[in-house]
């Protein structure tokens, strides 16, 4: 049984615009004042960047734990999946976003399933997820992946290993130039923001039980990046 998401925000958005006794839909003009508020609205103290984003979104990505290859283009990245599964002692096998599927995983020796991951064990669990990414932050090695038919929140969840193949364009320097990036390609009338945004910064963890810190604890304990430095 599928929902439909989009009625149901527009209901919630709606009933918020009832609240503040405005009648209809959204106006353009509204939309003008509101998009001239966030492009003045000042931001906070951020700390300067300097040199190559891709250089500094590796390093900082390897501080949170995550494995970090480079290729050269996206065509390139299905083979060093393999040899990072086959490093691992993994099975060449994984699911993954319907938005990569059409790259080559099959002539590179990788079985995959363009669906949502399984997690019951009775079902056959599956152990590696490969996604993409809608960008990635260089200040603080974080992978920005937002939620959609083609994007399932599910495949970077629920596996023990999420693989995130990030075209090297799509590293922005930090949090703020992702809302902007997002608000450019995914706002508006004609688009439809994500259900959901998620941050992955390197394997979940967990410090609960005596401060001493667990990867693992609340979803994948590896992650693994292939930047693609030409695309």
């Amino acid at each position: 049984m599928s929902f439909d998401t989009g009625k149901a925000r527009a209901a919630i958005l709606q009933r918020i615009r009832t609240n503040q006794r405005r009648s209809g839909p959204s106006s353009d003009p509204e939309r003008l004042q509101a998009e001239d508020y966030l492009s003045r609205h000042p931001q906070g103290p951020r700390p300067a960047l300097t040199g190559d984003l891709k250089h500094h979104f590796r390093q900082m990505a390897e501080r949170m734990a995550s494995t970090v290859d480079e290729v050269a283009t996206l065509e390139d990245a299905p083979a060093a999946v393999v040899r990072y599964l086959a490093a691992q002692g993994l099975a060449p096998r994984a699911v993954v976003w319907p938005q990569l599927a059409g790259l080559g995983w099959a002539p590179a020796g990788l079985e995959v399933e363009a669906r949502p991951p399984r997690r019951d064990e009775s079902q056959g669990a599956d152990l590696v997820g490969i996604t993409g990414c809608f960008c990635a932050l260089a200040e603080t090695g974080t992978l920005v992946l937002t939620s959609g038919a083609d994007t399932p929140a599910s495949t970077h969840l629920l596996p023990e290993t999420h693989i995130a193949v990030v075209p090297a364009s799509r590293i922005v320097a930090g949090m703020e130039d992702a809302f902007e990036l997002l608000r450019k390609e995914r706002g508006g009338v004609a688009s439809m923001m994500p259900r959901a945004i998620n941050m992955v910064s390197g394997p979940s963890r967990t410090g609960d039980i005596e401060q001493t810190i667990v990867l693992g604890a609340h979803g994948p304990y590896r992650v693994h990046i292939v930047i693609a430095s030409n695309d």
